[in-house]
């Protein structure tokens, strides 16, 4: 592995400046990177850290009964480096062994609550195509983990940008309102719940749920764990505004800044593996390409420019 003292200072700094540039991804171990980060310089933070003890083949797996140990000093620093109204996302599964399912993300939740971090929800992927399989004790997985950690209550967050379509079900539900749906009817088995059903009316968008219906990547990108660029896409639309910065410490093949050129963030991604970083550069520059070709170039500000809260 290159040291950040040598060529990687140049590329994402300057030699001898000990500046972090925005729009770039840095060879280097996640924990020594973000240690060079001042505090409260991050928008939002989405990954997806390593598997424990798979495929390390092609990704260096963590053993499940060191994982939380290894994963806390990241998630202090991580913490630091955020912005107090940004958001963190983990996107995480626990993996099945020795006839049951580990337990090290239900572990690393609570440290994380220790640790100051709030659990302020848990989203789920449902994989809407994954690959099938027999199991003697158990289904295939169909879903993951999204958990979303903040440092406070008050964050940012735009619901509005993720809204999804009301569905055929709003057209006859509401064309015919009985004097119940008109006020607040309170559930019937006293849940404490309660709705008024004509404030649907007119509205063609609604709110989505926390479960997440996106297809899994499926074209060939060169790494065993990539995700689909739309589940960064969704985060960064719900808890960003242009021109965020959204850093992934673990950026595999590039998904998180596709997602951000897409979009219009800034983006810091950083990964341990050469072969991962140079594949991620080649997709980003590939989708910089294709956006400039098609006009929708990032007018006036330089892949190499850096941001007011890196300096």
């Amino acid at each position: 592995m290159k040291s950040l003292s040598t060529v990687d200072r140049r590329e994402v700094g300057g030699e001898g400046t000990g500046l972090l540039k925005l729009d770039t991804v840095v060879h280097g171990d996640c924990l020594d990177v973000l240690k060079t980060l001042p505090g409260s310089c991050i928008d939002l933070i989405f990954t997806s850290p390593p598997y424990a003890d798979n495929r390390k083949a092609t990704y260096r797996g963590v053993p499940t009964n060191v994982y939380v140990e290894w994963f806390l000093p990241i998630s202090a620093e991580l913490k630091r480096v955020l912005n107090p109204e940004g958001s963190f996302v983990l996107n995480i599964k626990e993996r099945a062994a020795h006839g049951e399912r580990q337990t090290y993300v239900l572990e690393l939740i609570l440290a994380m609550r220790q640790q100051g971090w709030l659990w302020t929800e848990e989203y789920m992927w449902h994989k809407k195509n994954c690959y099938p399989g027999k199991w003697p004790n158990r289904f295939r997985d169909a879903w993951e983990r999204c958990l979303h950690f903040t440092r406070q209550k008050r964050f940012k967050m735009f619901q509005d940008a993720v809204m999804v379509p009301m569905g055929g079900w709003a057209t006859k539900r509401l064309a015919r309102l009985s004097d119940t749906d008109r006020i607040r009817d309170d559930s019937q088995v006293r849940s404490g719940f309660g709705k008024n059903v004509s404030h649907w009316l007119g509205r063609e968008y609604a709110y989505p749920t926390n479960v997440l219906h996106l297809a899994t990547e499926c074209s060939n990108r060169r790494h065993s764990a990539s995700f689909p660029v739309s589940l960064p896409t969704w985060f960064i639309r719900l808890l960003t505004q242009e021109g965020d910065v959204v850093l992934d410490p673990f950026m595999g093949s590039g998904t998180t800044a596709l997602a951000c050129i897409d979009l219009d963030r800034r983006y810091l991604g950083i990964d341990a593996m050469q072969e991962y970083c140079d594949l991620a550069r080649g997709a980003i520059g590939e989708r910089l390409n294709g956006k400039r070709s098609n006009g929708h170039g990032r007018a006036g500000k330089s892949d190499q420019s850096l941001s007011p809260r890196l300096l």
